[in-house]
């Protein structure tokens, strides 16, 4: 595949992509973005599930890379993906523990085909442990790993969020640690196996925020937990999200709306410690007061002032809708493919001076480029043999 801009980012790596669904595909695709030539494993009979269940979000994740079908029952599709591993940096898998194993593609069985070569190892619970064998989706490892723990208001008990947060964290360790274990063999001939767990993953986020809670009555006398850093809803139901931390902002916002609302013109809560500990009272404060004027007029009431605000966007096309977003060229056009029309999609976020099109290529098809990266193997092979004979 051809390098994504003027620099090498990731060109040269190939990466050999045995994962199904979210967190590996969301791993991998990472790497496809940044130029790693990533080959998509898929068996027989469909490929990745996740072709059916939502094609728009099984475009997403797959983009940039290839399709090969092997079938790793058969001892003809084992070998050849092992003389596929002779040729690649890294190996991503997200089966069980023992699996890989199991078809005797283990970590061991690659390491003797290919010394350099990296398996990333994607559960919910890691290769060891009492819950290694436990099946899993995001909302149990997020269940175990503290996220529930962080407090967002006094009173009120954490709900779970629609984004699938542990698996989208683990897959960003994971294309992280691949990226610098095929480094570090490229350098020392050694490769390795990353046991990556969605549920320390997740832990791992929420570790920072947690942990701290541990000496207090109740979680929800951490100073993070706070009346005015919120969403509020408006008159006509719209919300808006107000993050008045810092005092200099509560007083922005209090002073500049305390003739409209004169409940406001108060100042015994100027300061963050009064405004922690009324924590309840500000909210209910604010509650009130955003509930008096409808969305429109608080964005055009706001949009003058140095603050942290923003309407809460609930739909897909609220947020394509955005200045900022359309200014930043954050949603580009992906090509169709064969079988696929054009998609909208986010490109990787990042915006790197030496440039980057994350947005290149579809989705392939089912077994797209199984001919193609069969007749490379073989020409690879070919070419082996040839420098051999010339030794």
């Amino acid at each position: 595949m051809e390098v994504t801009a003027g620099w090498p980012a990731l060109d040269g790596i190939r990466v050999l992509d045995l994962s199904r669904l979210l967190p590996g595909g969301f791993a991998t695709v990472l790497m496809a973005d940044l130029g790693a030539d990533v080959i998509k494993v898929e068996s027989p009979d469909g490929g990745d599930y996740g072709r059916l269940v939502e094609p728009e979000t099984f475009a997403a994740l797959n983009r940039n890379k290839r399709s090969l079908v092997l079938d790793l029952r058969d001892p003809a599709g084992r070998d050849t993906l092992l003389r596929l591993v002779e040729r690649s940096d890294a190996v991503v898998e997200s089966h069980r523990p023992g699996v890989l194993d199991a078809m005797g593609l283990g970590y061991a069985r690659l390491r003797e085909a290919n010394p350099r070569v990296v398996l990333c190892s994607i559960t919910g619970f890691g290769q060891h442990g009492p819950y290694a064998a436990r099946p899993g989706h995001d909302l149990n490892f997020l269940a175990l790993s503290g996220f529930f723990a962080v407090p967002h208001r006094p009173g009120e008990r954490v709900d779970r969020v629609g984004l699938r947060i542990a698996d989208l964290a683990g897959a960003m360790y994971a294309a992280l640690s691949t990226a610098v274990a095929v480094a570090a063999a490229r350098t020392t001939g050694h490769g390795q196996h990353l046991d990556v767990s969605l549920h320390e993953a997740a832990a791992a986020w929420a570790g920072p925020l947690a942990l701290p809670l541990r000496t207090l009555p109740d979680a929800a006398d951490s100073p993070l937990v706070t009346g005015d850093n919120d969403v509020f809803t408006a008159a006509d139901g719209g919300r808006i999200a107000l993050a008045t931390f810092e005092d200099k902002f509560w007083l922005t916002f209090r002073t500049a709306f305390a003739g409209e609302f004169p409940e406001l013109d108060d100042d015994a809560y100027d300061r963050r410690t009064a405004r922690t500990r009324a924590r309840g009272r500000i909210r209910e404060l604010l509650t009130g007061v955003f509930a008096r004027r409808d969305l429109a007029w608080w964005c055009a009431a706001l949009a003058g002032l140095d603050l942290p605000w923003a309407p809460v966007y609930e739909t897909a096309d609220a947020f394509l809708a955005d200045a900022h977003v359309a200014a930043r060229d954050l949603v580009g056009t992906l090509p169709g493919s064969p079988t696929e029309e054009p998609r909208r999609q986010v490109r990787f976020p990042v915006l790197f001076g030496a440039g980057l099109d994350s947005l290149r290529g579809a989705a392939p098809g089912h077994g797209e480029h199984t001919a193609e990266i069969l007749a490379e193997l073989e020409l690879e092979l070919e070419l082996e043999l040839e420098l051999e004979s010339d030794r």
